[in-house]
């Protein structure tokens, strides 16, 4: 018998002894020793990633979700092998998550590819590890669909609902404006993250879920029930069953995840109100599929496409409320004049195919129409201007309205470091209308961009109750946290971009309507900068890091590494409709 990787089962990709009859008689005789049977074997096989962990509750639920995975596999015939890959965790990952997001992709894609598999199901949820699966599984080319951990469940304290993490930089923010004491922040902490799960408002994870669910690459309805619910196993059990059907029909990602389908997916991003993080991921995937992310065309989608989705940080709900609503196919009937129904999805059905088999409209508040929005654009804004020459994005619905339309002072931090020792300094020059400045936080610069990009209001002015300023850096933010901030400004200062020539004192103006971040320096002055203080992109001499800072993109290239994009130019997406 012939080594032939086209074959499916066991005889999939075998290892190379240089005879491949003994290559799958060994595999078969190592493969017995945990107790298989011939038939068992003969099945169609379907890897499922376990990316279990203590270092990661968002992935809490991972050993029922493969069980259950499991055994819809088993009732469709097929032939369930659960794997171990690497599991990252936002609040557990040194210097930032976003540092081993590609890491992480890698190692997805070449256990998919190193092991016989006819399908994989890939279990993540928390904010990287769902970009990270979908970028290894589109470059590795196997049948591949995506199952979310579930959202966390909400807590209370002294009444009050609360959830991870809007909730989080909430209370922070009034610990450090003394507006609550030591105790109550202890008690607080008790209650943020009611069970396992990944955050319960519209930070990243849910947005990644949401969005993945609009992509195709997902069941209907499966990106919104809790964690811990009954829910969740019954479409871990389903997706299982799906697995195994779309290995015998071959439907491998490249059909699912086309120009039409990545555009569904961000008209979900802008209509949820989500994480500007969803931008730098989605941008990522689709690159390594050949596609580019138009993002001037994202801003026009942006200004036809109003926030329907009542959730935190741009709303007040949480995610258990959005799938009481009914979830994603909910929001999909609103927006439907605004999709692309002839995306194929996972089930093998069309979108549209599957918005008509949706179960009817009920009454609720969660998801609002078209003709009463929560916003009346799309959530996140694209901005250019001599700061920004390659863009950078303000999630514009959970921004001050006052504060869209400013022109300030920069009061500059050069790093991290910086930020970390001057930001509370009573003898601070700061002052309310002025606009805070945060360099060398990109993908380079941290490196990994990290969410620094939310910057903590000075101390002196949190105390003097001073809730939001305009805020501007290369890095990024979570998706759980709101305020008047620019982020992924490019190119980033650590490769010579021009925020890293921002000075104090310089006069900085934003203007969303517009979508102008400008430098009110003429160029000639940073010209002599530029030649003043030559920038040297940063290096380091050995392992992970080294690969990092040589191949990491800028954002408007997904923040992943070169190598690992695709070879082809398959044009621009979202397209002019």
């Amino acid at each position: 018998m012939s080594q032939d990787d086209s074959k499916s089962g066991l005889r999939k990709g075998l290892t190379n002894y240089g005879d491949a009859g003994f290559s799958l008689f060994l595999r078969k005789a190592f493969i017995k020793g945990a107790g298989y049977t011939d038939d068992a074997l003969d099945r169609p096989v379907v890897g499922i990633v376990n990316t279990g962990s203590a270092y990661n509750p968002c992935h809490g639920n991972a050993p029922q979700l493969i069980e259950a995975v499991s055994r819809g596999v088993l009732m469709a015939g097929g032939l369930p092998m659960p794997f171990p890959t690497i599991s990252v965790h936002e609040s557990f990952s040194h210097p930032t998550s976003m540092y081993l997001r590609n890491l992480m992709s890698m190692d997805t894609e070449e256990m998919i590819r190193a092991q016989p598999m006819d399908a994989v199901v890939l279990i993540g949820g928390c904010d990287k590890t769902v970009p990270a699966q979908l970028m290894g599984a589109a470059s590795a080319g196997v049948p591949a669909i995506q199952l979310v951990t579930g959202s966390m469940l909400t807590g209370s304290h002294r009444s009050e609902r609360v959830g991870a993490c809007t909730d989080c930089r909430r209370f922070w923010g009034k610990y450090r404006a003394d507006e609550i004491d030591d105790a109550e922040i202890a008690d607080v902490n008790n209650q943020l993250v009611a069970s396992v799960g990944t955050c319960s408002v519209m930070g990243t994870a849910s947005t990644m879920a949401c969005m993945t669910e609009a992509l195709g690459m997902m069941l209907p309805g499966a990106a919104s029930p809790p964690a811990v619910t009954a829910d969740r196993m019954r479409y871990a059990e389903q997706t299982g069953v799906t697995a195994v059907r779309m290995a015998k029909d071959r439907l491998t990602p490249d059909r699912i995840m086309t120009p039409a389908a990545f555009e569904n997916a961000l008209r979900v991003l802008l209509a949820i109100g989500g994480s500007t993080n969803g931008v730098v991921h989605m941008t990522a995937v689709a690159g390594r599929l050949g596609f580019d992310i138009d993002l001037a065309q994202l801003d026009r989608m942006s200004r036809e496409t109003p926030v329907l989705v009542d959730l935190k940080p741009s709303g007040q709900h949480y995610m258990e409320d959005l799938h009481k609503a009914g979830g994603v196919p909910a929001l999909l009937r609103e927006l439907r004049p605004l999709l692309r129904l002839d995306a194929l999805t996972v089930t093998g059905r069309t979108l549209g195919q599957e918005l008509d088999a949706a179960a009817p409209a009920f009454p609720q508040t969660v998801i609002r129409s078209v003709a009463d929005p929560i916003y009346p654009q799309g959530g996140i804004a694209v901005l250019h201007g001599n700061l920004a020459p390659g863009g950078a994005i303000i999630k514009q619905s959970a921004a001050a309205p006052a504060l869209m339309e400013h022109e300030g002072r920069a009061v500059v931090f050069e790093n991290a470091e910086d930020m970390a020792r001057r930001i509370d300094d009573p003898d601070l020059d700061v002052r309310p209308e002025d606009v805070l400045v945060l360099k060398n936080i990109g993908p380079t610069g941290a490196p990994g961009m990290p969410e620094a990009g939310y910057l903590p209001i000075p101390r002196k002015l949190a105390r003097a109750g001073v809730k939001d300023m305009v805020r501007i850096s290369d890095g990024r933010m979570s998706g759980t946290a709101a305020g008047t901030i620019v982020l992924h400004v490019t190119p980033e200062a650590a490769v010579g971009g021009p925020l890293a020539y921002v000075q104090n004192g310089d006069r900085i103006r934003l203007s969303v309507a517009r979508r102008e971040i400008s430098l009110l320096v003429d160029e000639a002055e940073l010209a002599r900068r530029r030649a003043a203080q030559p920038v040297s992109r940063p290096s380091a001499p050995r392992g992970y890091r080294k690969l990092f800072l040589q191949s990491v993109t800028q954002a408007d290239q997904g923040v992943d590494f070169d190598f690992l994009r695709s070879d082809k130019n398959n044009g621009k997406i979202p397209g002019s409709r």
